[in-house]
């Protein structure tokens, strides 16, 4: 692979921060440690692949709930708006604890996989944009 020496890249630090968001990502090797380092932009479009889906459930009286399918998280609202800003919420505070708490949360087996969720929720910092970005299906009560 195309690693740099940890030395190098703290030697070179500016250049390699312009190679890097005005160029491609880096590929970096510290003793046995490896690392990629890259621009927001670039984890942004590998993470594209990656969408937050509900099922929707329009409850007795009237509001809509929705439950995630790529984390355990249930929000409800008085309407679908409501209940998608909630969602939003939920998930930012959500992604917030976990990479708070990363060592834990990501040596989880059952909270692993949320890995490219909570990066791609954090990208966004807004819960009003998350929660637009739900992709919704109707559930049966």
């Amino acid at each position: 692979m195309l690693m740099e020496q940890a030395t190098t890249v703290r030697k070179e630090w500016s250049a390699v921060c312009d190679s890097v968001i005005h160029e491609k990502p880096k590929f970096i090797k510290r003793t046995r440690d490896r690392m990629w380092f890259s621009s927001l932009e670039t984890v942004s479009e590998i993470l594209e692949a990656y969408h937050f889906s509900a099922m929707k459930y329009i409850e007795d009286d009237g509001s809509i709930t929705l439950s995630l399918n790529e984390i355990d998280l249930v929000e409800n609202g008085k309407d679908e708006q409501e209940a998608r800003l909630n969602m939003g919420k939920a998930i930012l505070e959500y992604a917030l604890d976990y990479y708070n708490e990363y060592e834990m949360y990501s040596h989880s087996p059952n909270r692993k996989k949320h890995i490219p969720y909570i990066f791609k929720a954090l990208i966004f910092d807004d819960p009003e944009k998350i929660g637009d970005m739900l992709q919704c299906q109707d559930g049966k009560n």
